[in-house]
């Protein structure tokens, strides 16, 4: 507005002089009055400046065209093109034709950080003018506002597109795409598996647009997507000159429990853990090493060709045909046990060459034991050889033949009645074995454990790794076999007690517990009785019940079998007993005499018959 009331004091200024004031009023009278408005609208202010050298209307024209073309409005908040012209340690310098260059911050072209001088960059206005004056303009903004168009863009038309790798997240990574988080799934970086996710992190990488959900703002992109066809091309080329037997060149891609994965460029291919070494190993990663390259030999594929076995030991000569021919049957042999089972162990005489040795072959005695009871994996042991078949590749071993036979002297060491100490090494429902040596074991059967108490399992008597008196009972030199017992170290104890416990003698006891059939009494720590139930009865009827003392009779005593039957009814029975046989016999005794007087009369009846029947003839 200064400018605009400048030229009208001007004019006021030149009307209010005295030599021009009859001219001015003179040219009032003849020019019409004109609206203030209209001639300010119309003033040529270029006729007007002094000093100014007045410009061509045509090129007055001209430069406006100019300045339309080139000049940005900073007014307008559309994304315009800059040109980058300087870059500081933070900031870059952007030229995008304005009335002064604007500023963006480094930090939004992470993306890009080879950003140069020179670059193309999209830019909007952010501030027209900060404080010290200088126009500031977003990178990121512009992106932003374009980004969703792009990326649609490029998901329809399938096209590649550039993003700047900014992070790790669950199961993948974030990338910046046009400006937009897009997220990239750790299937989709490589077509094989990826370990270290961090070696992408701040990588600029191609991708393809897979997928958008416009209605949640989620973009995902893949890496692997645009390498998958070249490989699919160079797989059916690959594929197509698979041979048996052919030697390929290939990368260990993953490593598992059963076996390793083999890129043979493209194709996987498997090689089984049998098929890695012929030594016996544990796990795979015992041979190789993910990312390395070693050659293979196709093994067998099926008919897709899609499942392709690999062999890595194939490569090289069989152990047992390099075995040396010098190993014959007898010759001692030196190894490290590799596997252990429970009928024996494994032991690698030479790699990829092994022997096993039964559990029988590790020990002379006859009571077998785990293999683990005598060496365990990695333990260099020395053995024997004792079968050797190097057609079928086998080979037998044996420790126990290191050290002499124990049998050899058996009848000098363990003659029958010997008596010795022993180790109860194991149970059977029929006996015990007790070892003397090792290698020399020997069986109690249960009837030879104790003179006077009925066992009916041997671990009532004792427990495994008790010590036991034995004495040699029978011994068979060829069958190895030793019958050992144990009663027969003390003196049997029944012998004394068939005396002391003879048929019919009475002893003195209480009930110890009532049983079916009738009641056992403890006569002493071996002899238990047993009382038949009629046996219980006493003299007024009435029966023994448990704890009640009474005196018993011994009415059966068998030393082999152990048993004694005893009886408190005998007692008061017997006397009952012979009482009825003495009144028995009174009885008969009378009867005898009334029959003898009853026969005399008899005859002489039969007398005074005969001699009346003999008077009466006469007559």
């Amino acid at each position: 507005m200064a400018e605009e009331k400048k030229p009208a004091e001007a004019v006021e200024t030149v009307t209010a002089t005295p030599e021009t004031a009859e001219v001015v009023q003179e040219t009032k009278e003849q020019v019409p009055v004109q609206d203030p408005q209209e001639f300010l609208e119309n003033f040529n202010w270029e006729k007007y400046e002094q000093g100014i050298e007045r410009v061509d209307d045509s090129k007055l024209k001209e430069f406006e065209e100019l300045v339309a073309q080139n000049f940005v409005d900073t007014a307008d908040e559309e994304v315009v093109t800059g040109t980058v012209v300087y870059i500081t340690d933070r900031e870059a310098i952007i030229d995008i034709n304005a009335k002064s260059e604007g500023v963006i911050s480094l930090n939004e072209f992470r993306y890009n950080p080879d950003l140069k001088v020179g670059d193309k960059v999209e830019v909007l206005i952010d501030i027209r003018e900060d404080k010290s004056g200088q126009l500031v303009l977003s990178h990121r903004k512009a992106r932003t506002i374009m980004a969703w168009d792009r990326v649609n863009a490029a998901h329809d038309n399938e096209e590649i597109v550039s993003g700047f790798v900014k992070c790790r997240t669950k199961g993948g990574m974030i990338v910046d795409v046009f400006g937009i988080e897009a997220f990239l799934p750790g299937s989709q970086i490589d077509v094989k598996p990826i370990r270290d996710y961090d070696q992408y992190v701040n990588k600029t990488m191609e991708f393809k647009v897979v997928k958008i959900n416009h209605e949640f703002k989620n973009v995902v992109v893949s890496h692997k997507a645009l390498i998958e066809a070249d490989i699919e091309e160079q797989k059916k080329e690959i594929i197509s000159q698979l041979e048996k037997g052919q030697v390929l060149e290939g990368v260990v891609k993953n490593i598992t429990s059963y076996g390793v994965f083999i890129d043979l460029g493209g194709v996987d291919g498997l090689v089984h853990i049998t098929d890695l070494s012929w030594s016996r190993i544990n796990h795979p990663n015992e041979v190789v090493e993910l990312d390395q390259k070693l050659n293979v030999v196709i093994l067998d594929f099926d008919e897709n060709k899609s499942r392709i076995q690999l062999g890595l030991k194939q490569l090289e000569k069989h152990p047992w045909e390099a075995l040396s021919d010098e190993i014959k049957i007898g010759d001692k042999v030196k190894g490290k046990v590799v596997v252990i089972a429970d009928y024996g162990a494994f032991i690698e005489v030479v790699e990829g060459v092994e022997g096993l040795i039964h559990v029988s072959e590790m020990s002379w005695s006859t009571h077998l034991r785990s293999a683990q009871d005598f060496v365990k994996v990695g333990d260099q042991v020395e053995a024997v050889v004792l079968t050797l078949d190097r057609e079928d590749r086998k080979m037998s071993l044996g420790i126990k033949q290191l050290t002499p036979d124990p049998w050899t002297d058996i009848t000098t060491k363990y003659p029958v009645a010997s008596k010795h100490s022993g180790i109860v090494r194991n149970f059977t429902n029929f006996g015990v074995f007790v070892e003397l040596e090792e290698g020399i074991d020997g069986l109690i059967y249960i009837s030879d454990l104790s003179w006077t108490k009925k066992v009916k399992h041997p671990s009532e008597f004792t427990n495994v790794g008790d010590t036991l008196e034995v004495e040699v009972l029978e011994l068979d030199v060829n069958g190895r076999k030793l019958s050992l017992g144990h009663k027969q170290t003390t003196e049997n104890p029944w012998d004394k007690y068939e005396k002391e416990f003879a048929l019919g003698t009475v002893h003195t006891a209480s009930i110890t517990e009532i049983v079916d059939k009738g009641a056992t009494i403890d006569f002493n720590e071996d002899i238990t009785a047993f009382i038949p139930q009629r046996h219980l009865e006493k003299e007024d009827g009435k029966k023994l019940t448990k704890g009640d003392e009474a005196e018993f009779k011994i009415i059966e005593f068998n030393k082999d079998f152990k048993r004694v039957v005893a009886s408190h009814t005998a007692i008061f029975r017997e006397e009952e007993q012979r009482n009825v046989k003495a009144a028995v016999k009174r009885q008969a005794a009378s009867t005898d005499e009334a029959k003898t007087t009853l026969g005399d009369a008899n005859d002489a009846l039969q007398e005074l018959k005969e001699k009346m029947e003999a008077e009466s003839k006469k007559k």
